[in-house]
């Protein structure tokens, strides 16, 4: 009988791709800021890594590649929505969930403190909170983060700063 934490036939660590996973959730969570897409796009992030688990290199960093492969299913998918933009009604009403599924304050000043907050935070252009999130919640560095979403460390510097500043003026 296999072992559940056997590796794939390219060697996936399984035991290190299921401790990525609340990860990949958050950061699904901050991409799509929609508790069922990110959920999907966890779950599609999971089987192509599995399709394409030949491309992993053992000893490189598993997380990393999981984040890589998640950051291309979401452009991917967004460009589909684009796309597909023309064939939908404009009587129908677009979905919005919640943002990110996180531990809520226990004081209710608290609670709103926190909710205005991410209200500030989902008010941030996309590829500002992408690094935000990566650098405050996930403590990325900046060359991780450079990394994973495939731009230069500059880049990320930058819109570190831009999505900071912002946060600091709505508040």
């Amino acid at each position: 009988m296999p072992t559940a934490v056997a590796a794939g036939a390219a060697g996936l660590p399984q035991s290190d791709l299921l401790a990525a996973i609340p990860r990949l959730r958050r950061y699904a969570a901050a991409l799509t800021r929609n508790a069922a897409r990110a959920d999907d796009l966890v779950q599609e992030t999971l089987a192509r890594a599995w399709e394409k688990q030949r491309q992993w290199h053992a000893g490189s960093d598993l997380r990393a590649w999981m984040f890589t492969i998640m950051h291309s299913v979401h452009i991917n998918q967004c460009m589909r929505t684009r796309r597909e933009a023309g064939n939908v009604s404009l009587d129908t009403e677009g979905e919005r969930g919640a943002a990110w599924e996180v531990a809520e304050p226990n004081n209710q000043l608290d609670h709103i403190e926190f909710r205005e907050v991410l209200q500030q935070v989902e008010r941030l252009p996309s590829d500002q909170r992408q690094v935000l999130f990566l650098a405050a919640v996930e403590q990325l560095h900046y060359g991780e983060i450079a990394t994973r979403l495939g731009i230069p460390i500059g880049t990320v510097m930058s819109r570190l700063s831009r999505a900071r500043n912002k946060l600091r003026r709505m508040a």
